[in-house]
């Protein structure tokens, strides 16, 4: 109960720190940016794997 008072004085402005609704859209922003960065990788992965294939094959005139 003590938590729901904190966090009632801090969307209130009684209390310093980041409001509910500012926290939630962090954690919101932080996990699409985590997701985006591992999406990142997987193309930048297989991208490499792809050029890499294409080096191998056998030049064609």
């Amino acid at each position: 109960m003590h938590e729901w008072v904190k966090k009632t004085e801090v969307d209130t402005g009684k209390r310093a720190g980041l409001p509910s609704d500012v926290a939630e859209k962090m954690k919101a922003l932080e996990r699409e940016h985590r997701e985006l960065r591992q999406a990142n990788e997987i193309l930048r992965k297989a991208s490499a794997y792809f050029a890499m294939a294409e080096l191998d094959r056998p030049f064609k005139r």
